[in-house]
């Protein structure tokens, strides 16, 4: 390869460069920055350019809705990054990844996502950054709901015009992502705008967040309030600086407690604006869609880390704090209804409230999602490939246990990005390296060939790859979890 590979796009020329092996281009925009009078917008084609486009750093970071000190890089919010082995190749599979967080974070220039090792196993991969939090899902009563996945799906028609000319396979696209990532892939799974444009999924700790359009109307209307807007409108809220408006959200979604009267199990989640079943973009959830057979299964990669909710308990300093109040508080928002809190007690009678804590939140906000995705996308025709991490996270004497989003540095063999050191620390330990590399090429073999390399998830079966030290395929190891949901989909948030 040339040292400043160049390749032609349906808009123009880009040049990239050549890093650790493979050829990089970044921040090649997929539609026009979403601004003025595009802003809450569905996304806008990108414009077309003269000569050759210099592709060489990441495309600015979408507004974020975290109490992260990120300065505003400029509007160009709408860009995506290729990773290839070799843009003069052919029929190479592809991965595109959607690095949401919370639906509120969206920064594919993380190290975390870092294309090298993939790229080195002969992957194209794709990461986009994508509108979040009032952007992309506010639920604003003048423009379309929803635009965070708008977004994905213009990212999507974009590899399906560009890819082959990176030396991917249109044919063989598979999209993933983790924890409001995997959301958006489950989302897309059913959704009719996004039919054609992947072939498989990977989707790790999918998450059960959805509002009704109640709920998020009367959220929104708050939120407008609160800025002093005259209506819930874009029209409104166009003229905030979209950096203050993510500011004022991260404020807003802190103190969400004051509302649970009225908007329920919604405040215990810290996330006020997330995707709305809104009848139209997303007209039911991805559970109800593929049970009833309004969507059709595919071949799909979806697992959770046993510990999911450890690492909030951790980061947030509660761990070791909870009490019983807090364990019955959990249980009666939580559990299924009517009788999920009493089978809780049942299923665990020797649970003290922080493990009672830990267990419904672990498995109402990931585990039980992601299993029942697993079940639900087989039944509609598809192959489910489901899997637990178990492996403990070395880092802070291992209290964090096989925690929320261990798995993905382990998947990307980014072990030493910022986010693996401070799960698995500044030296990986020879496990670590093992499973990472056991993972990634579950990973590669899957979206070469769709087969993950392990028995696929089976009604009345469920085996599950259970990721360790030493890895086994087993009957799935949440069983007293899964029972307690059985007949129990994840529902959206609505009104109290």
């Amino acid at each position: 390869m040339v040292e400043q590979p160049q390749v032609r796009t349906t808009e123009g020329v880009v040049q990239g460069r050549l890093r650790q092996g493979h050829a990089v281009f970044r921040g090649i925009p997929y539609a026009r920055p979403p601004v003025g009078a595009l802003r809450f917008a569905a996304p806008a084609p990108p414009r077309r350019w003269e000569g050759t486009r210099q592709a060489v750093e990441f495309g600015p970071v979408v507004p974020l809705s975290l109490p992260i000190d990120v300065p505003p890089q400029g509007t160009d919010w709408l860009t995506l990054n290729v990773g290839t082995p070799d843009p003069g190749a052919a029929g190479l599979p592809v991965l595109v990844w959607i690095p949401v967080g919370g639906y509120l974070s969206a920064a594919s220039s993380d190290p975390m996502y870092d294309p090298a090792a993939l790229a080195d196993a002969g992957v194209v991969v794709v990461t986009i950054n994508c509108r979040v939090g009032a952007e992309g899902f506010a639920y604003l009563d003048d423009v379309p709901p929803n635009r965070g996945f708008l977004d994905q799906i213009a990212a999507l028609e974009w590899v399906q015009r560009n890819i082959a000319a990176f030396g991917g396979d249109p044919d063989r696209v598979t999209v993933g992502g983790v924890s409001a990532g995997a959301g958006s892939v489950a989302a897309l799974l059913t959704m009719k705008s996004a039919r054609g444009l992947f072939r498989r999924a990977i989707a790790h700790s999918v998450p059960g967040l959805h509002s009704t359009p109640a709920l998020a109307r009367q959220v929104t209307a708050a939120f407008a309030d609160r800025l002093g807007a005259t209506a819930p409108t874009a029209e409104a809220l166009r003229d905030i600086d979209p950096w203050h408006l993510a500011a004022e959200l991260t404020s807003f979604n802190a103190g969400l407690h004051a509302h649970r009267e009225s908007w329920g199990r919604l405040t215990d989640t810290g996330t006020a604006l997330c995707p709305v079943i809104d009848g139209e973009i997303l007209p039911e959830t991805p559970w109800t869609a593929l049970t009833s057979a309004r969507a059709s299964g595919t071949e799909l990669l979806v697992g959770h880390t046993r510990d999911e909710f450890r690492y909030f308990s951790v980061m947030s300093g509660r761990y070791g704090t909870f009490t019983e109040e807090d364990a019955r508080a959990a249980l009666e928002s939580h559990a299924p209804r009517p009788d999920g809190a009493r089978a809780y007690r049942v299923a665990f009678p020797q649970a003290g409230p922080e493990e009672l804590v830990e267990t419904v939140y672990s498995d109402a906000l990931f585990r039980m999602p992601t299993q029942k995705l697993a079940e639900a996308n087989a039944a509609a025709g598809g192959t489910s490939y489901l899997f637990e991490l178990n492996w403990v996270a070395p880092a802070l004497g291992g209290i964090l246990g096989a925690c929320h989003s261990l798995d993905v540095p382990l998947a990307f063999g980014t072990l030493n990005s910022p986010v693996g050191t401070q799960l698995i620390g500044e030296e990986p330990t020879p496990e670590a390296v093992a499973l990472s590399r056991e993972l990634q090429q579950g990973w590669v073999r899957f979206v070469t060939t769709g087969d993950a390399g392990w028995s696929a998830h089976r009604p009345g079966e469920h085996l599950t790859r259970v990721l360790d030290t030493e890895s086994k395929t087993l009957p799935y190891p949440e069983q007293a979890s899964r029972r307690i949901w059985e007949g129990h989909s994840p529902t959206p948030f609505d009104l109290s």
